[in-house]
């Protein structure tokens, strides 16, 4: 579960709603960013780092991933600072304990897919990035707007082991592609977290472009295994509605997914 969605983005909090909601883990943020020169990031500190721990053991739940969501909004092409900022969450990542960080690209502005110079300064700095967490056992998980094959002629180009891609179903419906084939097309290697909910409008089980039990179906074909993340999926008339909007989506991925 993203904490920036309930409103728990790097607060304490998440862990007690999380796991009132039934969840088995968090997406814990690295702290907005804005036109801040580094992230409102609580985990350099060694107090909360030690608060975070025992609060996460307290409720039994893990964390899955740490996000850098400020670059939904904040162009990582653009940051001159994007190793220090990036390095400041590898090392939050080892404080909790979690081998994936999940970077979006949604920040650089749309055409540098084809902008061939824009295009090469960003393959330049996931590489960098990227081997930087390879040294260290750990791996960068990024969200595009591209197609399967599109994602890896990029991881291709990139050529990183610490490099991979997170992928968001809501991507691929909102763009009409074939989502359980895109999955296929990626691979289980090439996949190392997936962000498992669409757009607000319905919740999960209401959803009748998402077939669950499908992707299930696809995934187990793969042999892909890991965390599935809940971010949105929200019932549009009843937005603000945490508990119900969560509980809900969360419920229904453990009916599809987990073992009874």
């Amino acid at each position: 579960m993203c904490d920036w969605m309930i409103l728990k983005r790097q607060k304490i909090g998440s862990f007690e709603l999380v796991r009132s909601l039934n969840g088995d883990g968090v997406e814990l943020d690295m702290g907005s960013l804005g036109q801040r020169e580094k992230f409102d990031n609580k985990l350099r500190e060694p107090h909360f780092q030690q608060l975070f721990r025992e609060t996460a053991q307290k409720f039994q739940l893990e964390v899955s991933s740490i996000a850098m969501s400020g670059f939904y909004g904040q162009s990582f092409l653009e940051r001159a600072n994007y190793k220090e900022l990036v390095r400041e969450c590898l090392d939050a990542m080892k404080v909790m304990d979690t081998k994936v960080a999940f970077l979006p690209l949604g920040g650089v502005k749309s055409g540098w897919e084809k902008d061939q110079e824009r295009r090469k300064e960003l393959v330049k700095r996931l590489k960098e990035v990227g081997d930087m967490a390879a040294s260290e056992g750990l791996v960068i998980g990024i969200e595009t707007q591209l197609d399967a094959k599109g994602e890896i002629r990029l991881l291709k180009e990139i050529n990183s082991p610490g490099i991979k891609i997170y992928y968001k179903f809501q991507n691929a419906l909102e763009n009409g592609r074939d989502l359980y084939k895109e999955l296929r097309v990626l691979g289980k290697k090439r996949i190392c977290q997936i962000h498992c909910t669409d757009t607000d409008g319905v919740t999960l089980p209401n959803n009748e472009r998402l077939d669950m039990n499908k992707v299930k179906e696809t995934l187990d074909k793969m042999k892909w295994s890991g965390w599935l993340v809940v971010e949105r999926s929200r019932d549009k008339n009843d937005v603000h509605n945490v508990k119900k909007n969560y509980g809900t989506n969360i419920n229904y991925l453990k009916e599809v997914f987990q073992e009874r």
